[in-house]
């Protein structure tokens, strides 16, 4: 395996920390001069780490979702309008040398919603500019794109403060 391309990463689970690493990789990867490009997808709230992005070089930062919560897989048509836009502009960045780091946050929602199948997702993956770093994040993965990353992560949830009914708090979970 090349040191020269970038690799496929995945940090998925139940547990707490996955946009969190994903966006603790960004800042490194600007302190090092790299170009960023994050995607959230199926999310439209400001949060805190987002709002601290704005302030460093070289990261762009773009949301895609209605701002509603999904349920029982019952997505709507600005839901999937949404996730198409988005993911538009990931074909686009995997296809030209514009950024070194690729970050697809909560995106593999798109493969529990079955709103992209992974023969589309794989195509662009494998046929990407070698040289870009890929981060997908969310809760659920698919056994295809565990075999085909580079580096997994499952963060594995044992307990929350939300388990006994304590809110997110501002500045901490958002």
């Amino acid at each position: 395996m090349s040191t020269n391309r970038g690799f496929i990463q995945v940090y998925y689970g139940d547990g707490k920390g996955k946009t969190t690493a994903a966006l603790g990789l960004a800042v490194r990867a600007t302190g090092q001069g790299l170009k960023v490009l994050f995607l959230q997808f199926f999310k439209k709230n400001l949060t805190g780490e987002l709002i601290s992005l704005q302030y460093l070089p070289r990261i762009t930062l773009y949301q895609f979702g209605s701002g509603k919560f999904i349920l029982n897989r019952q997505w709507q048509d600005e839901d999937y309008q949404e996730f198409l836009m988005g993911w538009e502009m990931a074909k686009r960045a995997l296809h030209t040398e514009d950024y070194d780091l690729l970050i697809m946050d909560e995106f593999l929602y798109a493969f529990t919603y079955q709103m992209l199948s992974w023969d589309d997702f794989f195509q662009e993956l494998n046929t990407r500019k070698q040289k870009i770093e890929v981060i997908i994040t969310g809760r659920k993965v698919i056994p295809q794109l565990l075999d085909y990353a580079d580096l997994v992560t499952n963060m594995v949830l044992i307990k929350h403060p939300y388990q006994q009914g304590i809110p997110a708090r501002k500045g901490i979970e958002y």
